[in-house]
């Protein structure tokens, strides 16, 4: 059985603005559906301006109307930052616009800093009731609101699939406990990956909507046709992010950056790039089949940092043929 592969669609705002962004969302979509990938999920983020996917229902929205077969969802939605009711009638009307094709991944992180949570509006603490907003959503989804005379219209009874989304052991307990799949941020927050992934499936609870424990994990992958140019693309993420965590806005000369990598910064972004195959097919093949039964995963999501639309779009190609997905019929 081929293993699913997904992306993580970073929705990069480059120099030629959001609404490039937009456009190449659209038309890697469109492209992945033929390539066969299962999946595209975005992630909500504020006040980032590398980062287009904020209203990251109205993105979705946006992709699924220009295509047609592919899965599209929230990688995830920071559900602090919301009601359980706005966030079902939201996913509610996309699944009734787009049967079947809308995925729903729930995290708890606030998705941006101090005074973006401010500007939210967002209540610090609303992370402590995590665990039962999303079985308030679900409930909704599910048409038996715990709300007495509240529903989501559109959202009741549509039954949108719910994915829990964890960078640590807590996400791993309440998917378990929830019996709901979970999905592991290890592209950018790899140290408790084995740990979280083992905790998720001895303690997994079958539940109506899932009877087994089902992973996704989180990995980045820059292909190319040769492994000189994929060496290059990710030194060009890399120093790019250096740059950011350092000192935002600013350019730097190739000895710079160079000497940022070297920094505590950039040993940052090294080990938060711990799971990245990088180079040709067989390479990169190679890499996430072995990451995959590390990760016990059955099911890769991969990110890519590249920040060149072509070659972006490319890489993705490139490693849809290397692990022989089932191109879309």
């Amino acid at each position: 059985m081929t293993l699913p592969i997904s992306i993580l669609d970073l929705a990069h705002i480059g120099t030629d603005g959001a609404a490039a962004s937009f456009r190449s969302s659209v038309e890697l979509a469109q492209q992945a559906e033929g390539w066969g990938y299962t999946r595209i999920w975005y992630a909500e983020h504020h006040n980032m301006p590398s980062i287009a996917s904020s209203a990251t229902s109205v993105l979705i929205a946006h992709v699924a109307a220009h295509t047609n077969t592919i899965r599209l969802g929230a990688g995830g939605i920071m559900l602090p930052n919301h009601s359980p009711l706005q966030i079902a009638e939201q996913f509610g009307t996309l699944e009734t616009l787009h049967p079947g094709r809308i995925d729903l991944g729930l995290g708890r992180a606030p998705g941006s800093d101090q005074n973006t949570m401010r500007a939210l509006r967002r209540d610090p603490s609303a992370a402590d009731t995590f665990p039962s907003d999303v079985q308030e959503l679900q409930a909704y989804f599910a048409g038996q609101s715990r709300i007495s005379g509240v529903n989501a219209y559109p959202g009741k009874d549509t039954n949108v699939p719910v994915y829990i989304l964890g960078s640590s052991l807590f996400g791993a307990r309440l998917a378990a406990a929830l019996g709901l799949p979970y999905s592991f941020a290890s592209h950018f927050a790899p140290q408790a990956l084995e740990d979280a992934v083992r905790i998720y499936r001895r303690e997994f609870k079958p539940s109506e909507a899932l009877a087994e424990p089902y992973v996704i994990a989180g990995v980045n992958a820059i292909v190319a046709d040769t492994e000189e140019e994929a060496d290059a693309l990710a030194l060009t993420a890399n120093r790019n992010m250096a740059g950011a965590l350092v000192a935002p806005g600013r350019s730097f000369t190739d000895a710079e950056y160079d000497l940022l990598l070297e920094s505590p910064a950039g040993q940052q972004v090294l080990n938060m790039r711990r799971y990245s195959a990088v180079g040709t097919k067989p390479v990169v093949r190679a890499y996430l089949e072995e990451f995959a039964a590390k990760a016990d995963a059955d099911e890769l999501i991969v990110a890519s940092q590249i920040t060149g639309r072509a070659a972006w779009q490319r890489s993705f190609e490139l490693l849809a043929q290397a692990m022989e997905l089932p191109a879309a019929q």
